[in-house]
């Protein structure tokens, strides 16, 4: 009898995150589903991050490679001014509006 090997590869939604509008729309739903969980959008920018290249937002943010990858990580803590800094260098805004 002949066994046929299905190879399944790791899901990673950095994948399907391919323009403009696909990212704002993941992160759109991240906010929504997030709540105020810093660590749930610092990852969800990690995500982005990686979709985007890693190597070339720590050169734009003047940050390590490494160090991006900690701080938007599920055990890193960024501050602000990185999470600023991140959202700059890929493009995107920072807003606040009325709840």
């Amino acid at each position: 009898m002949d066994t046929a090997e299905e190879a399944f590869s790791r899901y990673d939604t950095a994948d399907y995150l391919t323009d403009d509008e696909r990212i704002a729309a993941y992160l759109e739903a991240v906010m929504e589903e997030a709540g105020d969980d810093p660590i749930v959008i610092a990852q969800a920018l990690g995500t982005v991050a990686r979709a985007r290249n890693m190597s070339q937002l720590a050169r734009d943010t003047g940050l390590t490679r490494e160090g991006l990858y900690k701080a938007l990580s599920d055990e890193g803590n960024p501050s602000f001014a990185t999470i600023l800094k991140v959202a700059k260098a890929l493009g995107l805004r920072v807003a606040f509006r009325a709840a």
